[in-house]
């Protein structure tokens, strides 16, 4: 198998607006890496049916009213299921509480780089004047907040964290998007379709940087630091082993298994997340066992939210995904349910199909009645559950707790 160029490759040669090859991957939002104890990865089984497993993994959240997808209440899962209709107040609490320090942090890049990442965040269009599209929901620089508040320190307290981490997530999502080769998001050109790819590479780049600085210039900034490391080793070891599951055969003793899938899951998905409410922790004075059950609630609720979507990729209703239906299937992407149900006595049948691209609507089935569908709503429900219990290890004041349990329980129900 022949490796893709890596992005950097490509900006070395110079090439700017040529179409990256896409990969046959799940798309984000993130191999087993040694980690210090706040962010290693928790055991995982690989029963092909779904046994109980303890890794954390991210799935996308359901929607209220999603045919055949996720009914109400398939996911509900104790406390997250509370108080998400505080969500909005929350989100937009936690931006207008980080936009500031993160326009002054764009700010200080070189004036193309910082346009390009104003474009990237939804602030200006291409040329720099002001837009209306939307950024996004903020969400990872909620939790930082959040995180610092469940650490009894003040909301500012979680301020510096909540702009780094939203800074190397948009970071991933400039690389992540060049290696899909995807044109679009949140309804417009990806910066590497409206500046070139080299460029994006560059301010991709240089987003991460910042984002370093940011921190270290924080007391405590040292530990911060050390946290953000292990989170961008793992995304980066997560999205590599991405797209290596994409080139591994539909059969045969190569074939990718669900417990290869939960790993790279947890790492390009989870890992962000986790560090996201560790972060904020971790500036906010927090002791490590409290830094390490954030860290891996984001962990668990990155598996989860990871495997909702790939069930949302299959059987979802493309009114509410917007997705096509049967996408993933159509697009021969190797995910959660596909990988359960080939290992399953209809996996050779299933494999001939996906393998020619024909008959998306009978591989959908036969994936259903392999149990490719049911082993990974229970592997999601699991790991929601995990969230709780890592949640219940955080002392925090009640409305700390009660905000970051509506938010937690939101990703899950909800599309991001």
């Amino acid at each position: 198998m022949t490796a893709p160029p890596t992005t950097m490759e490509t900006a070395r040669r110079g090439a700017t607006t040529a179409s990256p090859p896409a990969a046959d991957r799940p798309r984000r939002q993130d191999a087993a890496h040694e980690a210090p104890a706040a962010a290693r990865p928790m055991p995982q089984d690989s029963t092909p049916q779904g046994a109980a497993h303890q890794a954390p993994r991210t799935a996308r959240p359901t929607r209220p009213g999603e045919p055949r997808a996720l009914p109400a209440g398939t996911l509900a899962a104790g406390a997250l299921t509370a108080a998400v209709d505080d969500v909005p107040r929350v989100l937009e609490r936690c931006r207008a509480l980080v936009r500031p320090a993160l326009e002054e942090a764009v700010g200080r890049l070189h004036p193309w780089v910082g346009e390009m990442a104003a474009y990237s965040f939804g602030w200006c269009e291409v040329g720099g004047a002001p837009a209306v599209a939307s950024g996004g929901k903020g969400v990872r620089q909620a939790l930082a907040v959040l995180g610092a508040e469940a650490a009894g320190a003040p909301e500012r307290a979680g301020v510096a964290a909540a702009v780094a981490v939203e800074l190397v997530h948009t970071f991933s999502l400039l690389h992540d998007d060049i290696m899909d080769g995807d044109g679009d998001r949140r309804g417009r050109p990806t910066v590497w379709k409206a500046y070139g790819t080299g460029p994006a590479v560059l301010a991709g780049d240089a987003l991460f940087a910042l984002a370093v600085e940011t921190l270290a210039a924080e007391p405590g900034g040292a530990g911060a630091v050390r946290t953000l490391s292990v989170a961008l080793r793992d995304l980066v070891g997560g999205q590599a082993d991405d797209l290596l599951l994409a080139d591994r055969p539909w059969t045969g003793p190569e074939r990718a298994r669900p417990d290869e899938y939960r790993a790279m899951a947890e790492h390009k998905t989870g890992a962000l997340l986790g560090c996201a409410a560790a972060l904020g922790a971790v500036l906010g004075g927090a002791g490590p066992e409290t830094v390490a059950a954030l860290d891996r609630a984001g962990r668990h609720l990155g598996v989860a939210f990871q495997i909702v979507d790939d069930v949302l990729g299959i059987w979802g209703d493309p009114r509410v995904t917007g997705k096509p239906v049967h996408g993933d299937l159509r697009e021969g992407k190797k995910t959660f349910p596909v990988l359960v149900a080939l290992g399953s006595p209809m996996g050779g049948r299933i494999a001939g199909l996906l393998a020619s691209g024909d008959a998306p609507e009978t591989a959908a089935t036969l994936i259903e009645k392999a149990g490719g569908r049911s082993a990974a709503l229970a592997e999601a429900r699991r790991h929601i559950t995990a969230v709780e219990t890592a949640l219940a290890e955080v002392p925090s004041t009640a409305r700390a707790a009660d905000d970051l349990r509506s938010l937690l329980g939101y990703l899950v129900r909800r599309e991001v």
